[in-house]
């Protein structure tokens, strides 16, 4: 089968800089705080040394405490991010709902965003025109698709930002906690296509701190603690690993099983 996302020894680090208070850019060139604070800079490493292989149609949940490396691990993927080191191989086309309505413009209208999502996402224009129809009646707003963004409602902003996501045709799907987004009846309307992108064949990395829905809805789970791969397999049985070292007062009990690929 064939690998849809490919992870090689990736590692992801950030740089943090220990100085305290509010520095100026007086300080920074006069006193030469600039000086402490390249000094004193250090790295926190949010992902290490993780190899992951996603096969093509696969779900896969992505369970861990906060600070663990999920996000960091689908920005990673999306292209958001670079590794700091290590290879990482994405075959098809990815729609990434990281954080809905990512890149939009509120000064521009909803037509002029969908377009620019379509062109962000690798739609050629012609595409774009072929779905624009279909992501404005999906995300219900017709009479609104020429305000500006800037006036849409929260839930009208989630609308548009899903519809636009789930109409790009992907083969790649990358949720973060935003499986269902607006009011119940788009709720509903949103896990249904969720649902129908995974009969189609279409692989999902699913991060959620829904553990419920991870154990039913996910063929595989990893957990991520401290940035590594901790464990991976049938997602219920992660779920439950999981939940076990949750219980036991912060302790995290025998060590899990850890597979790769």
């Amino acid at each position: 089968m064939t690998d849809a996302v490919v992870l090689e020894h990736v590692w992801k680090l950030f740089r943090r800089y220990p100085v305290r208070g509010h520095t100026t850019l007086k300080d920074l060139i006069v006193r030469g705080e600039w000086r402490k604070r390249f000094k004193g800079q250090q790295h926190v490493e949010a992902l290490r040394d993780v190899s992951l292989q996603v096969p093509q149609g696969l779900v896969l949940g992505i369970i861990g405490s906060n600070g663990s490396g999920k996000s960091t691990l689908l920005r990673l993927v999306a292209g958001i991010y670079r590794p700091s080191s290590g290879r990482i191989v994405v075959a098809g086309r990815v729609a990434a709902l990281l954080h809905l309505g990512l890149g939009f413009h509120p000064e521009l209208s909803g037509r002029e965003n969908i377009i620019i999502g379509g062109l962000a996402a690798g739609l050629p224009r012609r595409e774009i025109r072929r779905a624009f129809d279909g992501i404005v009646e999906f995300a219900e707003l017709r009479e609104f698709i020429d305000a500006p963004v800037r006036t849409y409602s929260s839930g009208m902003y989630a609308r548009l930002a899903f519809s636009v996501a789930v109409h790009v045709n992907p083969d790649i799907l990358l949720l973060d906690e935003v499986l269902a987004v607006g009011d119940e009846r788009f709720s509903e309307k949103s896990k249904q296509r969720m649902d129908r992108f995974k009969r189609e064949g279409k692989t999902i990395l699913f991060v959620s701190h829904g553990l419920d829905k991870v154990a039913e809805w996910c063929h595989e789970a990893i957990w991520l603690e401290g940035g590594r791969v901790r464990a991976r397999g049938p997602a219920e049985a992660v779920v439950g690993e999981y939940r076990n070292s949750c219980a036991a007062d912060g302790g995290f009990g025998t060590r899990a099983r850890v597979r790769h690929g």
